[in-house]
């Protein structure tokens, strides 16, 4: 009998580290991706002596495949998906694929915003209290490659909505899911409940030994949940102690309720500011419990915790100024946390390719506490259109040199310039990395 034929779409991270586990359990493979691969991964790729094209797809050899494993950011709708959906060849994500040879359990968080937090929090504790753990799927190393190279005993996975519609067997031992907020609708449609179906996947094969920890203020996610009666043990997380709520918080403290134990920290004394990150902070504390990490263990986990770069990351205070950089804000959900976390007047820099967006969401966050708007984008049409004659200042800058040029100039002591810009960065930019990086080499060098 033949081996089986591994088809790998798309040359980043997942897929690279799929083709490496994909070869080391002795499948015939084959990576193809329709733009250019890093020179890193092309690197990787021929160390593995794994066969790849790049700059296009050869679909005779790709409509062979068993199997394909595709990554996260090919849409179902592009050319080659739909020949491979007619001609009816299995399309599974990487976590699927690295999910069937590893017996370590899995710690998975989703959400449309505070998972990259929320996700590397949750290592950050599980490291400290000594376990053996590995973080992975959109962020840092790909989760295939490490079940290939490294022996975990714990996963902490960050899962995007892109990410869940490729699993079918995949099952977490702990699921987290944060909230949902319209995002990514471009991809669904333009239908809500479309990108609603993919987050709820992450409680898929759950049984009643699981647990689900979920915010239990989302409306949107207790009407999921009223809906799909999940068998996992739910452990809610909210503001105050209502109903269920095994998490919240009362007269300045967080409290966490599992098992026998009442846990309880000071909010002042978290590393995270603001009340989306005392949220953040909730769903990790009831992780770190049910994985009997010790209260003073996890006080001090919580409390030194460093943060994610790009979101909400001090950059430096020039001239009574300080300057932030949010530039992992693509959507609008999240600009309006970092805005609701702001105590000052604020000079705010939005813009990039817009998703469908819905700016009325903070609207109010911007009249209230926005002196000017600086819109950073090729195309800030749907912007003006939106936000004219609501704010009295209003730039446009085609650069990020020039963005920050003018907040240096219209921001006032005391003031506090935010680059966080409700959209992905692809017009002018890498991705929000970039963004990011442009933006505090700028401030820098004010």
């Amino acid at each position: 009998m033949e081996t089986k034929l591994i088809v790998i779409l798309g040359g980043g991270e997942s897929g690279v580290g799929s083709a490496i586990l994909a070869q080391k359990k002795g499948f015939r493979v084959f990576l193809s991706d329709s733009g250019s691969v890093s020179d890193a991964h092309r690197e990787t790729l021929a160390q593995y002596r794994i066969d790849f094209e790049e700059n296009g797809h050869t679909e005779e050899r790709i409509l062979q495949a068993d199997e394909i494993i595709k990554s996260p950011g090919i849409p179902d709708t592009a050319p080659i998906m739909q020949k491979i959906l007619a001609k009816g060849i299995p399309v599974i994500s990487e976590i699927e694929f690295a999910g069937r040879y590893t017996n370590a359990r899995m710690i998975c968080i989703t959400g449309s915003n505070g998972k990259t937090t929320t996700t590397s929090l949750i290592y950050h504790i599980l490291r400290s209290a000594g376990l053996n753990v590995g973080l992975g799927g959109n962020i840092g190393k790909s989760f295939a490659r490490q079940v290939a190279e490294e022996s975990y005993d714990y996963y902490v996975l960050e899962l995007s909505s892109f990410q869940l519609e490729g699993v079918y067997d995949f099952k977490a031992d702990i699921a987290v899911l944060l909230n949902i907020t319209p995002d990514h609708l471009d991809r669904y449609d333009h239908n809500l409940q479309n990108y609603v179906d993919a987050k709820m996947r992450i409680i898929r094969n759950q049984k009643t030994g699981d647990a689900f920890i979920y915010w239990v203020d989302d409306p949107l996610v207790t009407r999921e949940i009223e809906k799909l009666k999940p068998s996992a043990t739910a452990y809610p997380f909210g503001e105050k102690k209502t109903g269920h709520a095994v998490a919240y918080t009362d007269n300045g403290k967080m409290y966490i309720q599992t098992k026998e134990n009442i846990f309880d920290m000071e909010l002042e004394l978290l590393a995270l500011e603001g009340m989306h990150n005392v949220y953040n902070s909730m769903a990790s504390g009831i992780v770190a419990k049910l994985m009997d990490v010790s209260d003073e263990q996890l006080r001090i986990s919580l409390s030194d915790f460093k943060g994610v770069p790009h979101r909400l990351e001090k950059v430096a205070t020039v001239r009574g100024v300080q300057y932030i950089n949010d530039s992992k804000a693509t959507n609008v959900n999240s600009c309006w946390y970092a805005l609701q976390s702001m105590r000052t007047k604020t000079v705010l820099i939005l813009g990039g390719t817009d998703k469908g967006n819905d700016y009325t969401e903070i609207e109010e966050l911007v009249h209230h506490k926005v002196s000017a708007l600086i819109f950073l984008g090729k195309d800030n049409s749907k912007l003006h259109a939106f936000f004219d004659g609501k704010v009295d200042v209003i730039r446009d800058a085609g650069s990020m040199t020039e963005a920050v040029d003018m907040a240096y100039r219209l921001a006032q002591k005391g003031e506090t310039v935010l680059l966080s810009p409700c959209c992905a960065s692809f017009d002018l930019f890498k991705n929000y990395e970039d963004r990011g990086d442009q933006f505090k080499e700028c401030v820098r060098r004010l």
